[in-house]
């Protein structure tokens, strides 16, 4: 059984505090709706691809990941919901999920509350532009990225995203995944992600112990592969709202 962390309903409030002005009444119905928890236990299909949906979600606590399954048992992971994040219905008529959502461990959701007022518009606009923003960064890192900076520029991602959500120290996250997960996330072997993580380890690049990683040179990594500035909240596409 599924325990409710304690706090669990402040990673919405701090994630789409960062990208909007939220009224009082919007974080207090970010609240009430964290109160309606959907637990959902690791291994298990939120939506398939192709279901109907029930409405926006929100992402509470634990990690989950749009696959693609493929005939022969292989899976890809395309992209990764963290706590703070925003599962939007696609703005159809009869809205189907676009890709089967899995959680890769323990996860808590809750409904989205309705954007009534400009904030939580605001909010889940500069939400959705952030999604796709890193789903081009998945794209480009499969591309033309080797495995050492797949690992390093996908684990600098994640600690971004966490920290807007509040779920992350100055240089430090935990992250409940596999080196298997890893590997189907970054089109690579276990076998190749373990040696990579052995040689970044040796680099004193990073940090792995008891579930928590622990980042270092933050400034080389951008250099390292090519990125300028901070990732995440600095990738926001022109013409949506400034953070704030």
């Amino acid at each position: 059984m599924l325990n409710h962390p304690p706090h669990v309903g402040a990673a919405p409030i701090s994630r789409l505090g960062a990208f909007a002005s939220l009224s009082e009444d919007e974080r207090r119905a970010l609240r009430l709706a964290s109160e309606i928890p959907h637990r959902l236990a690791a291994s298990r299909d939120l939506f398939h691809a192709g279901q109907r949906t029930g409405g926006s979600l929100i992402v509470l606590d634990g990690w989950l990941g749009r696959v693609k399954l493929f005939s022969d048992g292989r899976r890809q992971i395309l992209s990764f919901l963290l706590p703070g994040d925003v599962i939007q219905e696609p703005r159809t008529f009869q809205p189907v999920a676009v890709s089967t959502i899995t959680a890769l461990c323990d996860t808590i959701l809750c409904p989205a509350p309705a954007a009534e007022d400009e904030g939580l518009r605001e909010a889940y606009a500069v939400s959705a532009a952030l999604d796709e923003a890193n789903l081009m960064r998945q794209i480009a890192r499969l591309g033309r990225m080797s495995a050492y900076e797949r690992i390093h520029d996908w684990l600098f991602e994640m600690h971004e995203r966490l920290m807007l959500a509040g779920r992350a120290g100055p240089d430090s996250f935990a992250m409940p995944l596999t080196q298997e997960t890893l590997a189907d996330a970054l089109g690579l072997t276990s076998v190749h992600v373990n040696r990579t993580l052995q040689s970044m380890r040796r680099d004193n690049v990073l940090e792995w112990r008891g579930g928590v990683i622990r980042l270092k040179h933050k400034g080389a990594s951008a250099r390292a592969t090519g990125q300028r500035g901070a990732i995440g909240t600095a990738h926001v596409p022109a013409g949506t709202a400034p953070l704030r």
